[in-house]
């Protein structure tokens, strides 16, 4: 709108002033608007030609009023600190940043443009799902940049199927993935290779499904191992070598056997489809040993073999590569008492051994190494006739007697019933100790169960047959001691190991319920022998009429013939029961 008032002032009329307007817009000045019609916008791709390299900066006419500037250090090799620069007059394209800046100037980028150029190339060309190829250019945080023209994202989980220990290694190589995500917004590319080899897997897997048959050979590759056995790539679906079908032999580690990326060719055990899982084998490409062990190995042959393995229960003797055997400590030594297996043999030990048994099914062979030494037991019989004196060691105490070692590893017996003519023994510690040097008799020689029954009260002659009887006669009166009380009687000692019972009817004239109304345990008492029974080794006493002599069926002993029609006597008493009883035994 044209201000009049200002028209006024300097004395110009309105139609004056349009005049002077028309009359002043030559052709130049519309000219200048002609190409300033459509003004240049920020972020756009424009040509340019490089003018002069100044300095760091490179000066680029794009045909505006001023020249645009750009960094020389731009021209630098993605990665690199190689620089190639431009020569003036190249024809290049530029990505308008800033048409005016505060110095006046126009920022220009040469990189910029360069990759908005790639990045349309990529979107043009490839979209999500498609397979790229590209150069791993460097490790960054969390995966790898792959160029595949513009550089892309691949995540370390994306690397492989399992991840590898050190992703740096695929740095400088060329490798394939699929693309799993484009961001057109942010300029982003996402890839994979897992899932390009996972879907490449499978469908090698159905294929190869379909075409494995049981007892072939294939060739693989070592993937992975585990403590268990190795997992074999076959091309396309892995299968387990599992360590025992690595060797006839033991393996004890997979890592002794197979490598990691070591090419194998493996026999094919089974294949189970449903699941997609594959047994594979190494020692089944050769015969079993254990085909023609029987007729290689005896019963009753001997050998010599290596000690591969030692366990509590015995040692483990390899015969050959693939054939081992058992000798069971039991089977270790005819005499010597064994605690642990590695007392006789360590790992690595050359022992002969003898084959006791074969279990070809099982894979399993018995062995034996003292059946290479001669047995001592055969022998004990002539060595150690009944009568005998021998010495010995006691080496272990049971309820039921004491074992003597007489010579390494031969123990003989001593019964709690061999031990003592008139004492009743309850328990061998009463008479010997662990430890204690003793000197017996041989009883008997069981050469078959291995047993050597000892005796040593036999050492002497048994006192029942003369000494006692010709001491201890009826009617004599004789001091004791009380030892034990019980509610059938006294027992009383008459001398050392000798005891006699005192019956509670013999306790006193009167009638006593109870023995400790009169005697205590440690009393010394008077005595009278009423019946000395030799067979049964039995002595019976009263303290009824101690100088009133003995009648005539006091005067009987056990072993006169019994008068017939006569009662037998019992203790003196007439009553039932033993006459004598040894401490600890109970009456019957």
């Amino acid at each position: 709108m044209v201000n009049r008032n200002l028209l006024r002032q300097y004395d110009v009329s309105e139609d004056q002033f349009h005049d002077e307007i028309e009359n002043n817009f030559d052709d130049q000045f519309l000219q200048l608007l002609e190409q300033n019609k459509d003004p240049v916008s920020q972020n756009k791709i424009l040509n340019g030609r490089v003018l002069e390299i100044r300095g760091d900066d490179v000066l680029v006419d794009i045909g505006y009023k001023s020249e645009g500037i750009i960094k020389l250090e731009e021209w630098k090799e993605d990665g690199t600190d190689q620089l190639a620069p431009p020569k003036p007059g190249d024809e290049i394209q530029v990505l308008l940043e800033t048409l005016e800046d505060e110095h006046g100037t126009i920022a220009l980028s040469y990189r910029k443009a360069k990759r908005q150029k790639e990045w349309e190339a990529i979107l043009a060309k490839h979209k999500e799902g498609d397979v790229v190829s590209g150069m791993v250019t460097r490790k960054i945080k969390g995966g790898l940049l792959v160029n595949i023209g513009v550089n892309v994202f691949l995540p370390a989980s994306q690397v492989d199927i399992r991840r590898p220990p050190d992703i740096g290694d695929y740095v400088n190589k060329t490798i394939d993935c699929t693309i799993l995500k484009i961001d057109e917004q942010r300029r982003n590319i996402v890839v994979s290779r897992r899932k390009l080899i996972e879907d490449r897997r499978k469908h090698q897997k159905e294929k190869l499904l379909g075409e494995l048959v049981v007892g072939e050979i294939r060739k693989g590759v070592v993937k992975n191992i585990a403590d268990f056995g190795a997992f074999v790539d076959l091309g396309g679906i892995d299968g387990l070598l599992h360590i025992t079908d690595m060797a006839w032999s033991r393996v004890t580690n997979p890592h002794d056997a197979v490598k990691i990326d070591q090419e194998l060719e493996v026999y094919i055990l089974a294949v189970d489809k449903e699941k997609e899982k594959i047994a594979l084998s190494l020692k089944h490409k050769t015969p079993s040993p254990w085909q023609s062990v029987e007729s290689k190995y005896p019963i009753g042959s001997r050998h010599t073999g290596e000690v591969v393995n030692i366990m509590s229960y015995g040692a483990f003797v390899k015969l050959e590569p693939g054939v081992e055997g058992l000798v069971h400590i039991s089977e270790m030594s005819w005499t010597r008492r064994i605690n642990h297996p590695s007392e006789l043999v360590s790992i690595g030990d050359q022992i002969e051994v003898q084959v006791l048994n074969i279990n070809r099914e099982k894979q399993e062979i018995s062995l034996g190494m003292k059946q290479i030494q001669p047995n001592p037991w055969d022998k004990v019989a002539e060595k150690y006739p009944p009568g005998t004196i021998v010495s010995g060691t006691v080496r272990n105490l049971t309820n039921y007697g004491a074992f003597i070692e007489i010579e390494e590893g031969i123990d003989g017996l001593l019964h709690v019933s061999d031990m003592s003519w008139v004492r009743k023994v309850s328990n061998p510690n009463e008479v010997v100790k662990k430890g204690d040097k003793v000197t017996c008799v041989v009883l008997n020689v069981d050469q078959e169960r291995k047993r050597v029954a000892l005796g040593l009260k036999q050492m002497a002659n048994d006192p029942w047959e003369g000494d006692i009887p010709s001491k201890y006669r009826p009617g004599m009166v004789c001091k004791g001691k009380v030892t034990k009380l019980t509610n059938f009687g006294v027992f009383v000692e008459l001398e050392p190991g000798l005891e006699g019972l005192l019956h509670i009817s013999e306790l006193a004239d009167d009638k006593i319920d109870n023995p400790e109304e009169l005697v205590k345990v440690g009393d010394e008492v008077e005595v009278k022998v009423l019946r000395v029974e030799t067979k049964d080794r039995k002595i019976g006493l009263s303290r009824k009429n101690l100088y009133g002599g003995v009648d005539e069926t006091e005067a009987e002993t056990s072993d006169a013939p019994a008068k017939e029609g006569k009662r037998e006597l019992r203790g003196g008493t007439g009553q039932a029961g033993p006459l004598i009883q040894m401490p600890g035994q109970e009456e019957k």
